[in-house]
């Protein structure tokens, strides 16, 4: 999920696992248009070779993503994906994300899975004509239907151990995680529990419990997991990495999955615990929930209630509970 347009920092993969499928016209237009001639003279330069084809990934909302098919001098084919930072407003409130992002797929190439490998960044744009991260191709797609949904989860569940004991980044690469600030705390308009609402703002607001610090993916969800021949293939959109506790990726993660139901989150949340032989923190679910709080307040369909009761809940294991 993502915040509104701020692709750097966890939120909302969306309110269906249709996210970024059923786009409207303006949508449309400007993330699966073909990239200019601009941007894909950058490309050809930086790869070595023409581009013949130029394909819109979707699921994404927050930039521009193709798959570029170009020709080598030997006359065989190569593909890699280029991301564009076409949205103004987030380049005008985060004007180094470009920068940001290849300095997280650095960090994430120590992972024990597959990740995207940087090929080229224009970090304002001045080649490209926005900013630009240009990478390498991973095999496989996104999967929000799975047909076997336990295995499913088992397996999404266990890439999270495989990041997060990875070496941590040299100091500087990439920055540590903090609570995304919103620009209002007041609790949505369909809030059943204020009290719990005001009461996970303050914690979230709070000092955050000690935990070991791990690379941290910082927007894991179905949505950025690739899969073949029903096995993970790859692990994508590492805008938000950082260091911070592992369980911030979980709680981001259960929050997604509240698409299939309570119970779909509390079973990922169990076998992660298998795998990573660790033990979940309430406090995760307070963080990210509120991190979202701006958009909460939208209508945001039947989820909702879900997502308030998941929150509800975490407060309550807290010792801070009210409904």
């Amino acid at each position: 999920m993502t915040r509104g347009h701020e692709p750097a920092g966890p939120g909302p993969a969306g309110r269906s696992p249709a996210h970024g499928f059923c786009d409207d016209e303006a949508t449309r237009r400007l993330l699966r248009s073909r990239p200019p001639r601009q941007a894909l003279a950058w490309a050809a330069a930086r790869l070595g070779g023409p581009v013949i084809s130029a394909r819109a990934l979707r699921g994404g909302m927050s930039s521009a993503v193709h798959l570029l098919t170009t020709l080598d001098g030997t006359g065989q084919r190569r593909q890699s994906v280029l991301r564009r930072y076409v949205r103004p407003e987030v380049n005008d409130s985060e004007p180094d994300i470009a920068e940001r992002e290849a300095r997280a797929l650095r960090a994430a190439g120590a992972a024990s899975v597959p990740t995207p490998l940087l090929l080229a960044v224009d970090p304002a744009g001045a080649q490209a004509g926005v900013p630009a991260v240009l990478m390498s191709r991973l095999p496989g797609r996104v999967d929000w239907w799975p047909s076997d949904t336990g295995r499913w989860l088992r397996r999404l569940a266990g890439v999270l151990p495989a990041i997060h004991t990875a070496p941590l980044p040299p100091a500087g690469l990439i920055g540590p995680f903090a609570p995304f600030p919103q620009a209002s705390y007041q609790l949505p308009p369909w809030a059943r529990y204020p009290r719990v609402w005001e009461r996970a703002a303050e914690i979230y607001r709070g000092p955050a419990p000690i935990q070991p610090q791990v690379l941290v993916h910082g927007d894991f969800h179905p949505g950025n997991v690739l899969w073949r021949r029903g096995k993970v293939s790859g692990v994508v959109d590492w805008q938000a990495a950082c260091t911070g506790p592992a369980v911030i990726d979980v709680a981001h993660c259960r929050v997604n999955l509240l698409t299939f139901g309570t119970g779909a989150a509390e079973r990922f949340t169990a076998l992660w615990q298998k795998a990573a032989g660790a033990t979940y923190h309430p406090w995760a679910d307070v963080v990210t929930i509120i991190g979202f709080l701006d958009d909460l307040r939208d209508d945001w369909g039947s989820e909702r209630l879900l997502v308030e009761d998941m929150l509800a809940g975490a407060v309550a294991e807290l010792g801070e509970t009210s409904r």
